[in-house]
């Protein structure tokens, strides 16, 4: 991670989320990171509707020129990169795993702003919608409204393995029932 919004929200989310694979919604304290707010937003995990924005910083709405409640976030993006990036949201959400992006978008004047994207998954609980937080915030600070982003690279943040003793790791593995789908 190489900007500061993303490493200081990072480092609030992972601390929330304790020995979880990720922190539930109520466990994030809008209070606890109010110089980040301007770059974090939440999107509802709704592929179809190209996961809309529950709740969008300020700065993340100037850089899209516009409010962006209820806007479809994959929308942001050119048509190149929107399946990408929308898989990418899904395997964050599906698979409780965080995921940052380099993206690119046009200034007004045509040149290019450079940003970091962070996505990082809430822990899903029965009947709550899915939803996944972020950070979206440019290197420039005077880069204004931003149009056609583009992802450039992306990695997922691979969360450590607990270290247990091998007897321990056999006996999890022993216990319970496997199904595998196969062929038929």
């Amino acid at each position: 991670m190489k900007h500061s919004s993303s490493r200081a929200f990072f480092a609030y989310w992972d601390t929330k989320r304790g020995a979880a694979r990720a922190p539930d919604r109520a466990d994030i304290d809008p209070a606890a990171v109010r110089g980040l707010l301007g770059d974090i937003f939440v999107l509802s995990c709704e592929p179809n509707l190209g996961f809309p924005f529950r709740v969008a910083g300020t700065r993340v709405c100037a850089l899209a020129g516009r409010d962006l409640k209820d806007q479809s976030f994959a929308a942001l993006f050119t048509d190149a990169c929107r399946s990408e990036l929308e898989e990418i949201a899904t395997i964050v959400a599906d698979e409780t795993l965080g995921a940052i992006a380099g993206v690119t978008a046009a200034r007004e004047d045509g040149s290019k702003a450079h940003l970091e994207l962070l996505l990082l998954p809430f822990n899903a609980r029965p009947h709550t919608p899915v939803s996944v937080t972020g950070v979206l915030a440019p290197f420039d600070d005077e880069c204004g409204a931003l149009s056609a982003f583009t992802l450039t690279s992306w990695r997922y943040l691979h969360q450590p393995e607990k270290l247990l003793p091998r007897a321990i790791r056999k006996l999890q593995i022993a216990r319970g029932l496997m199904v595998y789908e196969g062929l038929r």
